[in-house]
């Protein structure tokens, strides 16, 4: 099937796209990770090639957007070698109004976070529907912890309310492990009230490496719709 007859796909693409356009010569660029961020990456790469953008660099988030940004042509660095970010591009699996976020379906959240907080502009690329009126709605939130914590941590979730699942792998027998070699528990919560103090409460239990609750820290959303069989994108 061709781009063009999949307007989901393509909506993405111009999604995509539209965040890349607002990336600017000399900038330090926090690549996120994910299916919508990945037509960033590539949109990037083709500008520098096109000599629309120059002296870029990427700070990747993942593997995998490492491993694009390599395939694409974007020159990498680490957060050892640079003093601040400009702008990081990301994805959501959930937006609520006030641009509060739950991320972390790809298991990434914990260097997600690490790059996207310290960049000066964060700008979140999503499809419509990640939008949501209350965090929780319809994702859970993934917790990274220490293999040996697993089990208290998830009775300290308990505790909390939460309803913790072991989340495991696909095509591998047991559970995923993050890229730093750690297991994720996605946590249900019959009702995220206070996403701020939620956040800050679950990184508090020791073993806990991050959550996947993003909070006070996102500049623009990019909102891909298809409509009419037609991509649209408008801003949050």
């Amino acid at each position: 099937m061709t781009a063009a007859a999949d307007p989901v796909k393509l909506m993405k693409q111009e999604v995509g796209k539209a965040a890349a356009a607002l990336v600017k010569s000399g900038s330090i660029v926090g690549l996120g990770t994910g299916s919508t961020t990945a037509y960033t990456i590539q949109f990037l790469g083709d500008h520098l090639k096109s000599g629309e953008l120059q002296d870029i660099i990427g700070i990747p988030t993942s593997f995998q957007s490492e491993v694009l940004a390599k395939q694409y042509g974007v020159p990498l660095a680490t957060l050892d070698a640079i003093d601040h970010i400009d702008i990081a591009i990301d994805g959501a699996d959930e937006v609520d109004p006030q641009k509060n976020l739950i991320k972390g379906g790809g298991a990434a959240h914990t260097r997600e976070k690490v790059v996207d907080y310290l960049a000066e502009q964060f700008i979140v690329v999503v499809d419509s529907g990640k939008l949501v009126e209350r965090l929780g709605s319809t994702f859970a939130v993934p917790v990274e912890v220490i293999p040996m914590a697993i089990t208290p941590v998830t009775n300290a979730i308990k505790k909390l309310g939460g309803k913790p699942e072991l989340r495991m792998g696909i095509k591998k027998a047991g559970p995923v492990i993050t890229d730093q070699g750690n297991f994720v528990l996605d946590v249900r919560f019959d009702s995220i009230e206070d996403p701020v103090s939620l956040e800050k409460t679950l990184n508090n239990i020791p073993g806990v490496l991050e959550n996947g609750i993003f909070v006070n820290c996102v500049d623009l959303v990019l909102i891909g719709e298809v409509k009419d069989g037609q991509p649209l994108v408008r801003q949050l």
